[in-house]
């Protein structure tokens, strides 16, 4: 990882209060942006950093990966979870964030200059053998990455098992909710479960916030390293990415999920990957 980031991360500081507005997008099809092209921000706050502290950045970095059932679930909430989030981040901390994030392949030797990496929808996940050691290698070098997006006890074997190839010498771990993650920067009262819009807005009378029989708990796991510091943090049975794609779309949502649960949440995992 690069040296810049230790000490700065250190730093960060909660502005008071947490959203004053809900951000607002036009509907309309996404693409993921050839090689050198900024994405369409479609409405997105957008903002330039000192060109002197380009390297001292915090760019969020999303996996690309192979899928056994469907093509591009990597790409699930791209760009506007992946925008929205940078923006909260730039807003709500004293972090210099990059405006745009970036997508990276395991194998991608860009890898190992970003500290903090982003997959979602693992549940048909397929790692070949070079994904398998360039990740391993990533995370034992001081890496951190987030899982987040799948649901139910098939998408959860399927990961498992993929996830272990990494680390076969080492447990998953469930965390208890008294866990610093949950707690370093935004104090939460619980594990949220935050369901996709439609599924909020479906189960909104009834208090429902799964989206499948067998994913009624939120689960948050992790793997260690040899200092007992998370180095994979699994987000199993919920759906931060939604929470921070969808936030202009609905205020009850925003006001229910994203302001409380998703960006939160998601705001302490970083915090917590970026001074440990």
């Amino acid at each position: 990882m690069q040296s810049q980031y230790g000490s700065r991360f250190l730093l960060l500081l909660l502005i008071v209060g947490l959203f004053s507005v809900s951000l607002g997008q036009p509907g309309g099809p996404r693409a993921v942006p050839d090689s050198g092209q900024r994405v369409n921000r479609r409405g997105i706050p957008d903002w330039e950093n000192d060109v002197q502290f380009k390297h001292d950045l915090f760019t969020f970095v999303r996996v690309r990966y192979d899928s056994w059932r469907s093509r591009n679930k990597w790409a699930t909430d791209y760009p506007d979870s992946d925008l929205n989030f940078s923006f909260r981040l730039q807003q709500l901390t004293s972090l210099k964030v990059h405006p745009d994030g970036k997508i990276l392949n395991l194998t991608d030797k860009d890898l190992f200059n970003y500290p903090f990496i982003y997959m979602v929808e693992p549940g048909d996940l397929v790692l070949n053998d070079d994904e398998v050691k360039a990740l391993r290698r990533y995370l034992l070098n001081g890496g951190f990455m987030m899982v987040d997006d799948f649901w139910g006890e098939r998408e959860w074997e399927n990961f498992e098992h993929e996830i272990l190839r990494v680390f076969p010498d080492r447990k998953i771990v469930d965390l208890p909710k008294e866990h610093e993650i949950f707690n370093c920067v935004y104090p939460l009262n619980d594990k949220p479960q935050v369901p996709s819009i439609g599924w909020a807005l479906r189960g909104r009378s009834s208090g429902i916030t799964w989206e499948r029989p067998d994913a009624r708990e939120a689960h948050y796991r992790a793997i260690l390293d040899d200092h007992d510091q998370i180095i994979v943090m699994i987000c199993h049975n919920t759906d931060l990415g939604d929470g921070w794609e969808r936030e202009g779309e609905d205020e009850w949502y925003f006001r229910e999920f994203s302001e409380k649960r998703a960006y939160p949440l998601g705001i302490n995992i970083v915090t917590y990957a970026m001074t440990h």
